[in-house]
């Protein structure tokens, strides 16, 4: 039961238990104790205390994932600061993953031991060509070794999901290191982008949070079809989501 204090006052609630979640991963990362198991509680913690303060969170078709055999490149929509958080605790449990994320997260106080421990992908956004070779080159190392990638082809933020913007990097590595794609739509504006800190805007809990994992997708040809697939299946559920 979720007091009403907590649904009124929710970042009074929700970022202290987030920022010590985050300060405790940090340092065991700084430590180099933190596991993936580690990883996978304290993305769990931060699952929680939004809970706590009444929002609620929808996983669809889990199985996707539970099923898969192979490691493979989650391709998602990117909509706030809450699926990097959340998403770990979701696909954990069944394959370690890690991110392909802009430097930037590697930089912050703090939380960069976190992010580094996980052994990203970096991309400087800077130079298209050199980023292309760091998510080929060490996308399929990674994939070799039974890391699977999450990718957010469509790089900023956004509440709607832009066809024009939304890459086909994610197929392309996926055809290129021989592995699966699983398309996932998202739905996390419940944390709102921050006025003053980007990352430590709003929370709203009347807004749920949603996902939906895609049955596998396998590269074959260009990827021109399977990359339409993918974003046809992350705009219709969004769109679902919000027939509005």
């Amino acid at each position: 039961m979720v007091s009403a204090f907590n649904k009124k006052f929710p970042e009074y609630v929700f970022y202290p238990k987030a920022l010590f979640t985050i300060f405790t991963a940090s340092r065991m990362a700084k430590a180099g104790k933190l596991t993936y198991k580690g990883w996978e509680q304290a993305s769990r913690s931060i699952l929680r205390a939004l809970e706590s303060v009444g929002v609620k969170i929808e996983i669809e078709n889990l199985s996707a994932i539970q099923n898969l055999k192979h490691p493979c490149v989650f391709v998602c929509n990117h909509m706030s600061t809450l699926e990097t958080f959340v998403l770990p605790c979701i696909i954990q449990p069944f394959r370690n993953a890690t991110f392909v994320v802009k430097k930037s997260l590697v930089e912050y106080p703090v939380f960069k031991h976190l992010m580094i421990s996980r052994d990203p992908i970096v991309v400087g956004r800077v130079n298209p060509r050199d980023d292309f070779k760091k998510v080929m080159t060490g996308g399929k190392k990674r994939l070799e070794n039974n890391i699977s990638i999450i990718i957010f082809p469509q790089t900023t933020r956004s509440n709607y999901i832009d066809e024009k913007k939304f890459n086909t990097i994610g197929i392309k590595l996926a055809k290129y290191a021989q592995v699966p794609v699983i398309p996932v739509a998202l739905q996390t504006d419940a944390w709102n982008v921050g006025r003053i800190i980007k990352d430590a805007g709003k929370i709203d809990p009347t807004r749920p949070v949603k996902f939906s994992f895609g049955n596998p997708v396998y590269v074959s040809g260009s990827g021109k079809e399977e990359h339409q697939m993918i974003y046809n299946f992350i705009n219709n559920k969004l769109r679902s989501w919000n027939p509005c």
